[in-house]
């Protein structure tokens, strides 16, 4: 799905010099690789703070530590999207309220939004799921109209732009009061192993957020809040900084791998690509598939045996999962999330991609729909 040996190999003699340098130092935690990427992100995603932290889970549950919420208090988050999401809602003592995506883009639907809102909710975590921006437009105007709280929870959308009301664009994870993303390998923006970072314009809850993910403390020795310990390392932000260079790079060869794919499947019935908003630009961390009428699983094998790997993303959504069981989620009814969790399918996608590839693996997919069909 992801060929991170033949990426690395263009990058190699950086790499190879970074991790020599961090090594050689050994300034392992809290070096000056690590401040500079923070700044260099900064710059990047166009946002007065950047927190580095271990991973993107870590990133999520201190953002919502930094918003002094109380057990009981009401989160809504789309039941569509990685475990890691809602996993840190209820491990903090709060309750996630599931809620529907958008059937076209796989992202939270804004109108599931306004009709789960109740006097207990007090924060909303979109999920940039796939690559493709949530409408953040219409989230932001809800979050005002009932004084809520935005986390956008962006580890798969990195690079990803969004276009404002007023016509402006800007990054995601940029847009709501805090943004979370994670750096793990696989990631558009990945490391070496595992990674994070939260981003911010809010002063207060940049300063705050930063005390969190260090014990709290204000000062050495002074800790003036509960925290926890996470940190992204040395070795990690210098081998980010140098990715942190090409990832404009990779993200259009992802999208050069998209087109292809939607020339290939864009006369087969029965196969849906993938919708790009006209207020984003999609990074396609996945590209999946929608099937009508195709057995998906019968597909995902097939691919299997022509040696494409093929992935499905995500078979059992968040309401449905045991660890959840405790909020009632069994009971809630999400008819767009079932529909899709029975249909999509992503398909190999990397900066890597040659055009053999892509042939072989369109090819595959259109050979067993032919033999389907006949």
């Amino acid at each position: 799905m992801v060929d991170l040996i033949t990426q690395l190999e263009k990058i190699k003699p950086s790499i190879d010099k970074v991790i020599n340098e961090v090594i050689t130092t050994a300034q392992f935690i809290n070096g000056p690789e690590v401040k500079a990427f923070q700044t260099e992100l900064q710059e990047y995603l166009g946002v007065k703070h950047v927190i580095p932290c271990a991973n993107g889970t870590d990133a999520l549950q201190i953002a919502l530590m930094s918003l002094d919420l109380k057990p009981g208090d009401e989160v809504i988050t789309p039941s569509f999207t990685y475990i890691a999401t809602t996993e840190v809602i209820a491990l903090l003592g709060l309750k996630p309220v599931f809620v529907e995506v958008d059937r076209d883009t796989f992202c939270i639907d804004p109108a599931s939004i306004e009709n789960a809102v109740t006097e207990k909710t007090k924060a909303i975590v979109p999920v940039h799921l796939y690559g493709q921006a949530s409408n953040m437009n219409e989230i932001m105007s809800i979050a005002k109209k009932h004084d809520l709280k935005v986390i956008e929870d962006n580890a798969q959308a990195i690079g990803s732009e969004y276009k404002l009301s007023n016509g402006s664009f800007v990054k995601t994870g940029t847009i709501g009061d805090i943004g979370c993303t994670s750096f793990f390998p696989s990631k558009n923006l990945g490391c070496f192993g595992d990674g994070g970072a939260i981003c911010t314009n809010n002063d207060e809850l940049a300063s705050k957020m930063r005390m969190i993910a260090n014990h709290g403390q204000s000062k050495r020795y002074h800790h003036d809040m509960v925290g926890c310990n996470s940190r992204l390392d040395n070795l990690q932000a210098g081998i980010l900084r140098i990715k942190l260079r090409e990832l404009d790079s990779y993200l259009n060869r992802r999208r050069e791998a998209a087109s292809y794919y939607d020339k290939a499947f864009e006369k087969i019935d029965g196969i849906k690509t993938p919708v790009r908003s006209n207020e984003s630009r999609h990074v396609f961390h996945q590209y999946t598939l929608t099937l009508e009428g195709i057995d998906r699983d019968k597909l995902h094998h097939f691919l299997a045996e022509r040696d494409v790997p093929s992935m499905i993303y995500y078979p059992i959504p968040a309401h449905k999962q045991k660890m959840f069981a405790s909020f009632g989620s069994e009971d809630v009814e999400l008819p767009v999330t079932d529909w899709l969790t029975q249909r999509v399918i992503s398909l190999p996608m990397h900066t890597e991609l040659e055009k053999e590839q892509l042939t072989h693996i369109t090819n595959s997919v259109l050979e067993f729909v032919q033999k389907e069909s006949e």
